[in-house]
């Protein structure tokens, strides 16, 4: 019976063992086959991506060549716009020499036409003049004519009478006797006659000459009226020219109006671009201070880019996705992050380790990854954001906006539960005073750590904090290159200056002249005309005061001719007595008949004769002044000086046209520069499009290589996991002692060390070197690769289960193992060996309970010993540091002999200062606060003695030897390091000091000196000078021999 049970137990666990191993091998039959369509997929990716690589390095390939010859366009661009900048300089210089000289030629063709009709002017004066003198010539030659007429007819008229009334000779003679006795007898009448006749003369001629004056008047009139005409003529010349000149200057003052106008609107303008320039390029420079540090920075970049382009899950940098909600948030938000801010997000572990191996094989410096799966964050309490006092206290994280919004758990990773408060005061209150610590930071960037390390803001801190603003910067390239386009338009209108300056010359010569013309009108209105109508009013009154003269003379002659009448009459009277019987002989009345006829025919002749005399003098004086008038010289002189203004003005339009032909070929040349700038411009366009069209296709075979890059990266992925699910499958029948049919190898070749490694905890992973595991692990597969499997024993029909019905078989296939399980289980089997094996189990049991609890408490030991140490590491030199970095303060401020100066001392690590550097800053007495490395050698040697004496204090040494520490010092630094030495040697330390300088060692208690003996060999000598008996000395506290 029991060998019966036995037999049909042992037989179901034959089934068993033969359901299982058909279960594991249809597994792994499936296993391979999907194994090898992995493969052959993997293979055919791999293909289209080495293709699509190389399409991709074409583009890259064509894309360079494009950016090459873009860049030779540039050039050629920017050499043309220079040259065009050069030719707007030269064009500039230029065209106030050609406006000059149109301004002079347009000033000498006014000039020419002012003189031409002057000449037309002086030529229709010398014409009239002309017609004058000729109208005086011909009546002058009328009056000789009619006077020669009138001789010759008296002539005739003499000898006709001569032939009626001629007397004989002894009338003639008895006529003379006759004539001398009536002459006797009338003596006193004829002496009488003579007296009044001289009178007569006298008056006659003062008519004559006040005659001849009143000609001469009248004559001086006629030329002052002609010399007031010339006045008026000058004066209407001049009031033309003023109004020219007058609108002349109107419009150059407005042409300077709008030019000083413009100009000085370019000068400020230029100066508001200039600022604003300025601050562009400040803020440019600030926000790209680490990013031109050096070429690493570009590699950054770069690494980063090839990152994203080869594995999906790399988000980007955290400062890149994320930014503060506002602008005062910033600078605690570096604080903060640390760090952190350049840490590299990605989604996974895996992703991590595979981003490491790639830069290890890239030979590329390392970089913090936070993987979003692997990062361990503490939940936020809720309760810190309930606080109301102090005010305006947030949550780091509240402050801070990010996106995508997956990686908020890197962010909480990095900021933690830190809160930000306004101020230093909020912050401190924060942080220690609210019952229990927190992690607070001000908005300067002043730390205050749970620990009580407090840190303020790094020097560079404020600069790194402006790395946020980065996403402005194309917005202010783009605002920089339009304010130069802009600034480059303004030079070009401030260029302008010279031609206004050229504009107020010439301006001011126009003034010039137009106040030397009002002053010739005025002075010709009010002066010379004055001059002329005075003396025309004087002509005149002197023409009138001669008429009365003339009138007196006249009667005076009028009367004495009443008495040359009557003289004459008693005359005639002794006459006719004396002549009667004569005049009875000859056949006349009186001897008066005879005589008046002939002393009238005698003064008619003399008077016509006289008249004839006073017209041609008249004539004659006229003529004389008429030809005294140089009208010729006056037309000669304005010929002259038209030839002068013609040769002038012709060497002015030559200069003009030369000016204007220099502008004009200066003109063309900068249009053919403006047309090849067109030209360059268009091909620069024509290239940044073909290159935007290059970058589109790079772009679309980079999306390709990414899609085909994620579906290779998915295969292995899914490769891994088969080739992991088949080391399980063997691993698991080797454990259970599954016999397979193989065709080569066997159940050794299987690893079982495998799972430890895949399996590995995460924390301790993370410190085995990054690919050591999947190192691990492909060799492992690679070794099980090499086991074939017999698979003739699996039946067809499982072989060709498709990938639909996979699924439903092998739920099948595991029901029946279970099934079947179950059956053995419910079965009793006879086991006679189980107690001995229970005591076997229960000894190994307690042997490993024993040594497991040694092994737990050794680790409990050796922690604790490890944490003792850790923590008294730390006190050790916390209690140190917090000793230098408060008597560091004080030690700079006594050295430097002024309470301004600061010193201080920061942990770069806070929770674990031992572990990284120091921060020591200093500020000099009387300047800001600067780097250490900005610091002159003579403020780092003063700085460096206060950080030696501050760690001195903490544990003094029995003395010092400072080895010319002076090197860098100036007179007033030694005194002071000098003088502080020598207060603190009086009770804190002792020293010895190397100096080679008198300030220095002019305060020591003894000197020592060292010199060499010249001899057979050199020796070198001491001599030492005890400082204290000398009386500056004296009065001082003795010291310490040693110093």
């Amino acid at each position: 019976m029991e060998k019966d049970e036995a037999d049909r137990y042992q037989k179901l666990k034959d089934q068993l063992v033969e359901k299982e191993l058909e279960l594991h091998l249809f597994k792994l039959y499936h296993n391979e086959r999907s194994i090898d369509e992995l493969g052959d997929d993997l293979t055919r990716k791999n293909a289209t991506l080495e293709k699509d690589t190389k399409k991709r390095e074409k583009v890259e390939d064509e894309l360079r060549e494009k950016k090459k010859d873009q860049g030779k366009l540039g050039r050629e661009l920017q050499k043309i716009e220079q040259k065009l900048k050069e030719s707007d300089v030269e064009l500039n210089k230029k065209r106030p020499l050609f406006i000059k000289a149109k301004e002079k030629t347009a000033h000498m063709v006014k000039k020419l036409e002012a003189a031409k009709k002057s000449l037309k002017q002086a030529k229709k004066v010398h014409e009239t003049h002309a017609q004058e003198i000729q109208e005086l010539e011909r009546e002058l030659d009328e009056v000789e004519s009619k006077r020669m007429e009138y001789e010759e007819r008296i002539e005739e008229e003499s000898q006709s009478q001569g032939r009626d009334l001629e007397l004989e000779e002894s009338q003639v003679q008895e006529y003379n006797r006759l004539k001398e006795e009536a002459g006797k007898k009338a003596a006193r009448y004829l002496q009488e006659l003579d007296t009044i006749n001289r009178e007569q003369k006298s008056d006659q001629d003062k008519f004559d000459n006040e005659q001849r004056k009143k000609n001469e008047l009248s004559a001086s009139i006629k030329q002052k009226e002609q010399e007031r005409a010339d006045n008026k003529k000058r004066v209407d010349k001049l009031n033309e020219y003023i109004k020219t000149s007058t609108q002349a200057i109107k419009e150059q003052r407005d042409a300077e109006g709008r030019l000083a106008i413009e100009v000085a609107t370019a000068k400020d303008r230029a100066a508001q671009i200039n600022k604003e320039l300025e601050n562009i390029v400040q803020q440019l420079g600030e926000a790209k201070v680490d990013r031109n540090e050096s070429s690493r920075q570009i590699r950054k970049a770069e690494l980063l880019e090839n990152l994203k382009r080869l594995f999906q899950g790399v988000h980007g940098r955290l400062l890149d996705l994320c930014e503060p909600s506002h602008k005062k948030y910033q600078v605690a938000i570096t604080k903060v992050l640390g760090r952190y801010m350049d840490a590299i997000v990605c989604d996974s572990e895996k992703t991590a380790k595979d981003c490491i191996q790639y830069m290890k094989e890239q030979r590329i410096e390392p970089e913090t990854f936070l993987p979003l799966d692997y990062v361990e964050v503490k939940p936020v309490n809720e309760k810190l954001r309930e606080i109301r006092d102090p005010r305006n206290v947030h949550l780091v994280i509240d402050v801070i906006r990010y996106d995508p919004p997956t990686i908020k758990k890197a962010l909480q990773f990095a900021c933690g539960n830190a809160l930000v408060c306004d101020t230093v005061e909020d912050a401190r209150k924060t942080a220690f005073g609210l019952g229990e610590r927190h992690k607070t930071v001000a908005l300067d960037g002043t730390l205050f750590q749970k620990s009580g390390v407090i840190s303020g803001g790094a020097s560079d801190l404020k600069a790194k904090a402006r790395r946020w603003d980065e996403k402005q910067l194309n917005q202010w390239k783009s605002k920089k290159e339009k304010l130069m386009e802009e600034l480059k338009e303004q030079s070009k209108k401030m260029r302008k200056e010279s031609e206004l300056t050229t504009i107020r010359s010439q301006l001011k010569g126009l003034e010039s002249r137009l106040k030397y013309s009002i002053t010739d009108r005025d002075g010709t209105l009010n002066k010379v005309l004055s001059i002329n109508d005075r003396d025309l009013t004087n002509y005149r009154n002197k023409l009138e005061q001669y008429e009365p003269r003339m009138a007196e003379i006249e009667a005076r002659m009028t009367a004495r001719a009443d008495d040359i009448r009557q003289i004459k009459e008693n005359m005639n009277g002794v006459e006719d007595e004396v002549f009667a019987q004569f005049c009875a002989q000859i056949g006349v009345a009186n001897i008066r008949q005879y005589e008046e006829r002939e002393l009238r025919v005698q003064q008619e002749r003399a008077r016509k004769r006289l008249e004839f005399e006073n017209q041609k003098s008249r004539l004659q004086n006229q003529l004389e002044y008429e030809k005294s008038r140089d009208s010729s010289g006056n037309v000669k002189k304005w010929e002259k000086a038209i030839k002068a203004d013609e040769n002038e003005l012709e060497k002015l339009k030559n200069d003009e046209m030369r000016q204007m032909k220099v502008i004009d070929e200066e003109m063309r040349n900068q249009e053919k520069l403006k047309t090849q700038k067109i030209t360059l411009k268009s091909q620069f366009d024509d290239m940044e499009t073909d290159m935007n069209d290059v970058r589109k296709r790079l772009q679309t075979h980079q999306k390709e290589l990414s899609t085909v890059q994620k579906s290779i990266t998915a295969i292995e992925t899914k490769l891994e996991q088969k080739k992991a699910d088949r080391h399980s499958l063997l691993k698991t029948c080797k454990m259970e002692d599954i016999l397979l049919p193989m065709e080569r190898g066997s159940m050794e070749d299987i690893s079982q060390d495998a799972e430890t490694s895949s399996q590995m905890d995460t924390s301790q992973e993370s410190q085995l070197p990054d690919s050591m595991s999947s190192q691990g692990a492909k060799a492992i597969y690679e070794k099980e690769a090499r086991i074939t499997i017999d698979y003739d024993d699996l039946d067809d029909n499982l072989k060709e289960v498709s990938s639909d019905e996979l699924k439903k078989t092998t739920d099948h296939l595991n029901k029946a193992v279970a099934d079947m399980q179950n059956t053995l289980q419910r079965i009793n089997a006879p086991n006679m060996k189980a107690l001995e094996k229970l005591d076997g189990v229960r000894n190994r049991l307690q042997t490993t309970s024993e040594e497991f609890e040694l092994a737990r408490r050794r680790a409990k030991k050796a922690k604790q010993a490890f944490e003792r140490v850790k923590k008294e590491r730390y006190d050790k030199f916390n209690a140190c540091f917090e000793h230098v970095s408060s008597r560091i303060d004080d030690i700079y401020k006594a050295l430097a002999k002024n309470q301004s100066a600061q010193a201080f001392l920061g942990p770069e690590n806070p929770e674990e200062p031992y572990l990284d550097g120091v921060n020591y800053n200093c500020v000099a007495p009387g300047k800001r606060f600067r780097p250490m490395d900005n610091l002159s050698g003579g403020e780092k040697t003063v700085a460096a003695l206060a950080l030696l004496f501050a760690i001195h204090s903490f544990q003094p040494a029995p003395f010092f030897v400072l080895d010319e520490i002076d090197a860098a010092l100036d007179n007033t630094n030694i005194g002071k390091v000098a003088q502080y030495i020598k207060d603190q040697a009086e009770g804190h330390f002792q020293c010895i000091v190397i100096s080679l300088k008198e300030e220095f060692y002019n305060k020591a208690d003894a000197l020592v000196g060292i010199y060499p003996d010249q001899g057979d060999c050199i020796i070198s000598n001491v001599l030492t000078l005890d400082l204290t008996e000398y009386p500056e000395h004296a009065g001082s506290s003795p010291t310490k021999p040693g110093r």
